[in-house]
């Protein structure tokens, strides 16, 4: 049963790996045995988390990488196989909300501005399907791999004030389960995609909505949010690591084109 979630021998790329959320799973894959892509559109935050995955004993390399940027995404991936060898493992991690994509008293739906809700929707969907492009490529070719996507609660149950968001992200799920399909029927049946729908995590994307900038106490949201989790809690970056490890390891070998919520019961909770 050990060897189910062993990934010694594999390599894993994790993009936006420099992040709260991804770098505990780059940290997670290498404690599993994988020799890790630390992935990121900051040099310095990859370095960073690349280092102390090394510094635990683990094999890892920063790289620099655009996930709207097709041709460095292309060059990533050459400088990864060269280092490391073919990716058996790709996290599409990189995404994120944006202030100004997002309504308040002062910002209503109407004057939202087009730029700002484009660059929500490239950041999470593009960002998981030009990754999927380069590296997928490459697993259709070896007839084997896994990509392990990274939805939202918002894509179960569009939340308040975060439109974009919450569109980019069911579309990364229904994404994710157009391309388990596709690519099971027209490359390789050895190749699985699945995604995690994270609930409520502290970032330093949505930390402005859910606390007090100034007191770091919790908004009326970020309340509203621990009321209708029934665990009572924000998650924690490690509450994700057992999700990932289970999908991208052979322990999932027959699972294929799922998005699962890892959210403290709040998809389950009707509020009464």
């Amino acid at each position: 049963m050990k060897t189910l979630f062993d990934l010694t021998g594999k390599v894993a790329a994790v993009t936006g790996a420099g992040g709260v959320l991804c770098s505990q799973m780059a940290k997670a894959l290498a404690c599993a045995g994988a020799k890790v892509a630390v992935m990121d559109l900051s040099p310095d935050a990859a370095k960073k988390i690349a280092d102390e995955i090394k510094a635990q004993g683990g094999t890892a390399i920063a790289v620099k990488c655009n996930v709207l940027d097709k041709k460095q995404i292309e060059d990533a991936a050459k400088e990864v196989t060269a280092k490391l060898g073919n990716v058996d493992i790709l996290v599409n991690g990189a995404g994120g909300n944006k202030k100004d994509a997002t309504t308040s008293d002062s910002m209503t739906f109407f004057d939202l501005p087009a730029e700002a809700i484009r660059g929500v929707f490239d950041l999470n969907f593009l960002g998981t399907l030009l990754p999927s492009q380069v590296f997928g490529k490459d697993m259709a070719k070896n007839g084997s791999g896994v990509i392990l996507n990274v939805s939202s609660m918002n894509a179960f149950r569009p939340l308040t004030k975060i439109c974009g968001y919450s569109a980019a992200k069911a579309a990364v799920s229904n994404f994710t389960q157009w391309l388990a399909v596709h690519i099971n029927q027209n490359h390789s049946k050895d190749i699985r995609v699945n995604a995690i729908a994270p609930g409520f995590f502290l970032t330093e994307q949505n930390r402005f909505l859910l606390t007090n900038e100034k007191n770091g106490e919790l908004t009326p949201r970020g309340k509203t949010i621990i009321e209708h989790t029934p665990m009572g809690r924000f998650g924690k970056p490690e509450d994700l690591t057992g999700t990932m490890l289970w999908l991208v390891s052979d322990a999932a070998k027959f699972v294929t084109g799922v998005v699962v919520p890892v959210d403290g019961g709040f998809s389950a909770f009707s509020g009464v």
